[in-house]
């Protein structure tokens, strides 16, 4: 009888068992927001690699213009590159489109992809393009090197710390944000570079998933707060937790390091908020129950 799998996080336990281990020059593999690698081309630095695939249906809804499309399916992984404290640096991007495309649809998509390109100082170097039966399909795999001091795992959580996100929450596809959001390079980047951020992950299938993870990730259990909470304008706090496609930074701070990483920060943020939402409990306490956002093997469509 086949067994139905329940969460992508089984799935990658799954697709984990079937794959050889890694070599010693891989830090971390499956599980955290990129892969990072031990570089021998440049000293003091480690290799970030990343993959995200947008479906047409799934994270996107059909008629949405090509341009804004192309910017979404660069700044996912440029997003993921951000929450290790890191920059990006070189994509490969497959295209799988429909038979009926032609050049508008081409160039329209590919504006959108090099603007995101030249904002955030990417370089897009070969790919790939097939045909679809079906709807379009794009695989964009993403590059980039962080400082070894600097990078964030979700890993490095410990009982205590607080638990902080940057920006608001929720309403993301109601309002149109997760077609031009911003990733937070810069101030993963910014971040990365402070000792008392213990752990750091993006926020794309929502509070309420992502959480759990790095909890998870770091053995141990959580508080969120029922209040404070920051939301965009006319969002619930369910909608908060469980919309999803936020693409802000969700992180751990050491709560002796918060006071002076706070006023650091509202000087170097460029009015984007830092805010504590929660605090790390030993595992084994009860962590908050929260409404769940987005998961592939329990799918909803956008």
């Amino acid at each position: 009888m086949k067994q139905q799998l329940r969460s992508e996080d089984e799935l990658l336990k799954l697709i984990s068992r079937e794959l050889p281990s890694p070599g010693p020059e891989v830090l971390a593999g499956i599980g955290d927001d990129c892969a990072v690698i031990s570089s021998s081309h440049q000293s003091g630095h480690l290799e970030l690699l990343k993959i995200d695939a947008l479906v047409e249906g799934v994270h996107f809804v059909k008629g949405t213009p090509w341009n804004k499309v192309g910017w979404k399916a660069l700044c996912r992984p440029i997003s993921d590159i951000a929450a290790m404290g890191g920059s990006p640096h070189h994509a490969l991007i497959t295209v799988a489109a429909p038979p009926h495309w032609g050049s508008t649809e081409w160039r329209s998509l590919y504006r959108g992809i090099g603007k995101a390109a030249r904002e955030f100082g990417v370089s897009v170097v070969g790919g790939e393009t097939a045909r679809s039966p079906g709807p379009l399909f794009l695989s964009v795999t993403l590059t980039g090197n962080v400082p070894k001091q600097n990078l964030k795992l979700r890993s490095g959580a410990r009982p205590g710390d607080l638990i902080c996100v940057t920006g608001k929450l929720g309403g993301s596809f109601k309002g149109g944000r997760h077609l031009n959001f911003q990733p937070r390079v810069a101030e993963g980047r910014w971040l990365g570079g402070e000792k008392g951020i213990t752990a750091m992950m993006d926020l794309s299938d929502g509070l309420g998933s992502d959480l759990p993870k790095l909890a998870n990730s770091s053995g141990c259990s959580f508080r969120l707060a029922s209040d404070g909470l920051p939301l965009n304008r006319g969002c619930s706090f369910h909608e908060g937790v469980s919309d999803g496609e936020d693409y802000e930074l969700l992180l751990t701070i050491a709560p002796k390091s918060w006071p002076s990483i706070q006023q650091r920060w509202n000087v170097a943020s460029r009015n984007v908020s830092l805010t504590p939402v929660g605090v790390v409990l030993p595992l084994g306490e009860k962590s908050s129950l929260l409404p769940t956002g987005f998961d592939h093997m329990n799918p909803i469509t956008c």
